[in-house]
């Protein structure tokens, strides 16, 4: 029997009272986050959207800090969609993949403008939004409107993979994850309308990132561990099963730290592609087997000549594609240099308030001891 019939299978015979389970378990150990709502209130749609797109690839424990600043500057979506790109790049640096900081402002700008300031409550309509995915759309409209969809994310795909011991591996798996876990929905409460699928989809991320984590889980205190196929054999902590990842081909280059006295040399990067709209110091292009004679050449050129003063070491850092080492040069321009086109200088003191990506800020660490 293949692991797909083994899991259906599974799931005509669970339990009828596995969601109502799951659902006691959320009422008693709900985790209190920023941005959820407090037991019977109703969930803001901003507060749900704004941290879905910050949680993408990002910790719990890194957003609170973000998301903080956000609704305190920005309280809805008007005020966010009336706000510059470049103000929420600033707001956004050090919190990483960058296009979503891009998404994020389309689509409070399309929100604003071509839906009055109000999200549409529907999965479908979500997914006509800037950076809204399957998977985002689903998530905001079970959480902030109680449609019945469960969002699968990795907390959820660990424990249904390991509830129903699904061999399949990810993501050929997600079909069948998606499809199992819609049979933990929960049904509404007695003389309540409401279905508590947003209830239901939290207490399953919830139960992840606490009790069934990828190590050590804590499975006698699941609500589910009787039913939990993987518990019985013993094998939790290998799933969900995984193929290997392919890992990218290193790519090289130089980044160039220029200071005129309390100033430093800066530009923009473009808008579209990695790192889009970001601000960085002058740089040559990142390329497989880049000699650094070849990187050097690409210096910035600035009026009477500069002397460049390699760093020892480099600057590592690693993108989803890729792993990146940069060398690091400095130089000294005297006053009144000229910044050439496209760049331009800014205070030393203020750059905390620029829109500096993580391996930039690694770039002046080790070229400014910042």
């Amino acid at each position: 029997m293949s692991s797909r019939a083994a899991a259906k299978s599974r799931s005509t015979d669970q339990q009828a009272d596995r969601p109502a389970r799951l659902l006691a378990w959320y009422d008693r150990h709900r985790r209190t986050l920023p941005w959820r709502a407090a037991a019977g209130e109703h969930a803001d749609p901003y507060r749900v959207w704004l941290s879905e797109i910050m949680l993408q690839q990002t910790t719990v424990r890194a957003v609170g800090p973000y998301f903080e600043k956000f609704v305190s500057r920005w309280p809805d979506v008007t005020a966010l969609g009336r706000a510059s790109l470049d103000d929420v790049l600033r707001m956004w640096a050090g919190l990483g993949y960058y296009s979503r900081a891009r998404n994020l402002h389309a689509c409070a700008v399309t929100v604003l403008t071509d839906h009055g300031g109000v999200f549409p409550d529907t999965e479908e309509g979500l997914r006509t939004l800037p950076g809204i995915g399957p998977y985002t759309a689903a998530a905001i409209a079970a959480i902030a409107f109680d449609r019945r969809t469960m969002p699968v994310d990795g907390n959820i795909e660990r424990v249904v993979t390991r509830l129903y011991a699904i061999e399949e591996a990810l993501p050929q798996a997600k079909p069948l994850i998606k499809e199992l876990a819609a049979t933990l929905l929960g049904a509404a409460r007695a003389g309540d309308e409401k279905s508590r699928a947003g209830d239901s989809a939290q207490a399953l991320m919830d139960l992840g990132a606490t009790i069934c984590t990828p190590k050590k889980p804590a499975c006698a205190l699941c609500p589910l561990n009787d039913d939990c196929a993987a518990r019985v054999r013993g094998d939790q902590e290998t799933f969900p099963r995984k193929a290997p990842k392919k890992s990218g081909t290193l790519r090289r280059g130089a980044a160039f730290v220029v200071t005129r006295g309390d100033e430093l040399l800066v530009r923009s990067r473009p808008e579209k592609g990695l790192l889009g709209g970001m601000t960085e110091v002058p740089g040559s292009e990142w390329l497989a087997r880049q000699e650094d004679a070849a990187a050097l050449a690409q210096a910035p050129e600035l009026r009477g000549g500069t002397r460049w003063h390699r760093k020892a070491g480099v600057v590592t850092h690693v993108f989803t594609h890729f792993p990146l080492e940069l060398v690091v040069y400095t130089a000294t321009v005297p006053p009144r240099t000229r910044a050439p086109d496209g760049m331009r200088w800014v205070p030393v003191a203020t750059l905390d308030g620029e829109a500096f990506p993580n391996v930039m800020r690694k770039v002046l660490a080790h070229g400014l001891g910042l």
